[in-house]
């Protein structure tokens, strides 16, 4: 019987989603296979969605990590969505319920190309606020 969990499995993968499975069945105390069985089931059912990779925007030359609060009225929400998900500089978006209806990543070169894509959402028919935060430290 295999004694590892799936949350067990998806934190690791989670710090290094390229840590082989032999190394991950070693911190599981099980085999290479059950975690490879273990991986595959979990892609089969949707947990686990996608691969990725962690990046450091400033060594790319981005001096500004940026999340954005925006809120919408109502009846424009699905449609300002649909046309920030086309926005090049949008990097991550998500709908919300707190502060903000909606929740965008993004990275510029400077405070002045920040303030720029601030003014083109501030003409987005149907934005009623936007809240930029300047990300200083990602600390986890």
């Amino acid at each position: 019987m295999v004694r590892f969990s799936d949350l067990e499995l998806v934190k690791l993968l989670m710090k290094n989603s390229r840590t082989p499975y032999v190394k991950l069945g070693e911190i599981l105390g099980v085999s290479e296979a059950a975690v490879r069985k273990r991986v595959k089931r979990l892609e089969e059912l949707g947990v686990i969605r996608r691969y990725t990779v962690e990046v450091d925007p400033r060594k790319l030359g981005f001096e500004v990590d940026a999340l954005i609060g925006l809120d919408t009225v109502p009846e424009r929400l699905i449609a300002v969505m649909e046309e920030l998900k086309a926005m090049d500089e949008v990097l991550s978006l998500y709908s919300a319920s707190g502060d903000h209806m909606i929740l965008i990543e993004c990275w510029f070169k400077d405070s002045d190309e920040l303030a720029r894509f601030v003014k083109r959402l501030e003409s987005i028919h149907g934005v009623t606020r936007i809240c930029p935060a300047i990300i200083l430290e990602k600390l986890k």
